[in-house]
């Protein structure tokens, strides 16, 4: 199977004229790495400097916040196949409601959910519903505001997904992937990622595609999704322009999860593989994500870059929704749920023109911007039936709740638009080569409109703006050790479809952080940082007569502690690690006050080593192996704190061994969830009745070639 899907996805490669690729064979392969031109944003595991939080290149020590990278070859070595896997690496995240494992939900530092807009692909909003694929190069985690640069997002920050550019030197890898999840489950991916100069002219260009068909580890279902990203850069004297295209089908399982029973406060009897709905739980769709990227240089001092992204995401599922449980008898009730060609669309555009000046003696690195984004959702058949308690957890009889296919006048054409309008400014004075002061300021311009209902009925319409500010210090007691401070607002407008609640105040949030960046050594890099955010209006979800509907409540607050480590222990040894503690509550509500958050671990901690062998043979084979252990701790499953998610810790580890050939192959084994442990990732938050099991143990083996 391996061989043969490596042979089909190399067929284009070697299809290219054979003196090209031979004349690039003898002089290109020492130089070939497998994360393109990262190295000035990253050395092995360790993150060196970073964009996402300035908007320009600039060292990890001299921002007075937290950023944390986790950069390709981590990705490689962990064979990470979702943003979950990426993320895993870092403190204070952990996941929440991903719409039966449909869409990516982060929460960052006890603050996040699915489709807040935190999740950004090169510094942009999108709609694209899983970020994570082979386009990706690193993801960054700017954690605590970011409002100020990025708009409207959560105190907790924001993830920004780098992908991979062209490139002026020629490179290709061609890999086939094997997985299985014992009991017949398994699957198959192979992919293609190839790079390069266009003789003759100033244009490179990259071409990356993957394909996999897989069975779900669950007792049925079935993934099935491809995807091509072609791009092209052309380079001039003072210009930069990349313009790239991604396209994905996909057909996955929309699966819920399983019970938590309330008179126990643990899952229900039954094994973790058996589902509760029915064959036809399934999303079905298709992304496409179109971006340009034009940077020139000005002057010496001074740079213009202009980013455009438009994103489309369609889809339909159905699903067998679980909406009571029996705990006497076993009973499940069930609803027949659709919705059926839901379309989101996103627009984001930036301007923004950073430089160095001297002002009264002092060095200032400047940035002047402007944003518009758009977008606009509308799920226009929803398909709601009646419900039905003809199946037992004892005893799981599948076929017996039909699909739906009844419109619901009152809940289809489901609408959101939000259109926002910023300018923005921001200044890091440099006092002395110790001292560094950021500021800046964001006005922040929105128009929302929200509703539902056949007719139709506007639920919100708001408009309005906010000045959104942000300040930190960064003192630098050596080249290798720093110490900062910041402070900074948030500004968010939410809306409801429903009309139960009407329009809803916007969140405002308000977060003071200080910390201390160390390089600890030549290539380990540490940051730690402690934290309080406040914010007012939090919205959640929440069911109110079988409908779920969103509602605010009044005030919040998370604080913790965070240690992140990356880099080069030795010359053989690299290691990622992370530690966060995160108290989130409720401080004001009439309902939920003293209430923890929900999905928000206490506690999550995660620790990969990996040792390079480096030759071990005389041919100049390499090996490189490792391992750790991701951790998270107990979580309320639900807003009422009425049972909790049990901690956790799991277990990976890997093998990679390289051949030497004229075009070297490398075998990769990749061994998680070593001692099979059952644990839930997540819950909806508002009903016990769905929460999100984690995969089992695993093995899946990669074969790539490099040419």
């Amino acid at each position: 199977m391996v061989t043969s899907l490596l042979a089909s996805v190399a067929l284009p490669v070697f299809a290219q004229d054979s003196t090209a690729l031979s004349a690039n064979t003898s002089t290109e392969l020492q130089t070939i790495t497998v994360d393109g031109k990262t190295q000035k944003d990253t050395r092995g595991y360790q993150p060196v400097s970073t964009s996402t939080a300035t908007r320009s290149d600039t060292p990890l020590l001299d921002i007075p916040q937290a950023v944390n990278v986790v950069s390709n070859p981590v990705l490689t070595d962990q064979a990470a196949t979702s943003l979950d896997d990426a993320l895993a690496n870092i403190s204070g995240i952990t996941q929440t409601n991903t719409l039966g494992g449909t869409q990516d939900a982060i929460i960052r530092r006890g603050f996040g959910d699915n489709r807040d807009g935190s999740i950004l692909i090169d510094g942009l909003k999108t709609t694209i519903p899983r970020a994570f694929n082979d386009t990706v190069d690193r993801v960054e985690v700017l954690k605590g505001p970011a409002s100020t640069l990025y708009g409207i997002l959560d105190p907790g920050g924001l993830i920004n997904v780098v992908t991979k550019k062209p490139e002026d030197q020629f490179s290709a890898t061609v890999y086939s992937r094997y997985s299985s999840y014992g009991a017949g489950r398994d699957g198959a991916k192979a992919g293609l990622d190839v790079t390069g100069p266009i003789e003759g002219t100033d244009f490179s260009y990259r071409f990356i595609a993957e394909g996999q068909k897989a069975d779900y580890w669950r007792n049925f279902g079935h993934s099935d999704n491809w995807m091509l990203a072609p791009s092209l850069t052309w380079s001039g004297e003072d210009t930069k322009i990349t313009v790239s295209y991604m396209h994905e089908d996909y057909s996955l399982p929309f699966d819920r999860g399983t019970i938590f029973d309330l008179t126990t406060g643990k899952p229900v009897d039954i094994s973790r593989r058996t589902r509760l709905d029915e064959a036809y739980n399934i999303t079905d769709g298709h992304s496409d994500l179109a971006k340009v990227s034009i940077d020139h240089d000005l002057s010496d001092d001074w740079k213009l870059s202009l980013n455009y992204a438009y994103s489309r995401n369609e889809y339909s599922d159905n699903q067998a929704r679980v909406t009571g449980y029996n705990a006497k008898t076993g009973a499940v009730t069930r609803r027949a749920d659709a919705t059926q060609y839901s379309t989101m669309e996103n627009h984001a555009l930036r301007a923004d023109v950073t430089g160095d000046v001297d002002l009264g003696g002092f060095q200032n690195d400047l940035l002047f911007g402007a944003s518009y984004d758009e977008s606009d959702t509308l799920r226009t058949d929803m398909l709601r039936c009646k419900t039905s308690s003809n199946f037992n957890i004892n005893n799981p009889v599948y076929g017996r709740l039909a699909a739906c296919h009844t419109v619901s006048a009152s809940d289809s054409d489901q609408t959101e638009q939000l259109s926002t309008a910023s300018i923005y400014m921001q200044d890091s004075l440099h006092l002395t080569d110790q001292w560094i002061l950021v500021g800046g300021l964001r006005y922040q311009y929105y128009d929302l409109y929200a509703g539902k209902g056949r007719p139709f009925s506007a639920n919100t319409m708001s408009s309005g703006g906010a000045f959104i500010p942000n300040g930190g210090i960064a003192y630098k007691l050596s080249p290798s050790v720093s110490l900062y401070a910041n402070a900074a607002k948030t500004f968010r407008p939410q809306s409801s479809v429903g009309s139960y609640y009407g329009n809803l105040d916007p969140e405002e949030g308000t977060s003071y952080e200080i910390g201390t960046k160390l390089e600890l050594m030549d290539g380990l890099s540490a940051n730690i940082a402690l934290y309080n955010s406040r914010k007012r209006n939090v919205a959640y979800a929440e069911s109110v007569n079988g409908e779920s509907v969103v509602k605010a409540a009044g005030l919040v607050r998370s604080r913790g502690i965070e240690v992140d480590v990356a880099g080069q222990l030795t010359e053989h040894w690299q290691m990622i690690a992370s530690y966060g503690l995160t108290d989130a509550k409720v401080l004001e509500d009439p309902d939920y006050a003293g209430q923890q958050l929900p999905n928000v671990a206490r506690n999550t901690g995660s620790l990969s080593l990996a040792y390079d062998f480096g030759e071990v043979n005389g041919r100049g084979d390499t090996l490189k192996m490792g391992g750790g252990v991701r951790a998270v701790g107990k979580r309320a499953g639900i807003n009422n704190n009425s049972y909790s998610l049990p901690g956790y810790a799991v277990f990976d580890a890997f093998a990679a061994y390289t051949m030497k050939f004229e075009r070297p192959m490398t075998l990769q084994v990749n061994l998680k969830n070593l001692f099979d442990k059952t644990y839930y990732t997540s819950s909806i938050g508002s009903t016990n009745y769905a929460n999100q099991v984690g995969e089992p143990f695993n093995v899946s083996v990669t074969a790539s070639v490099k040419f």
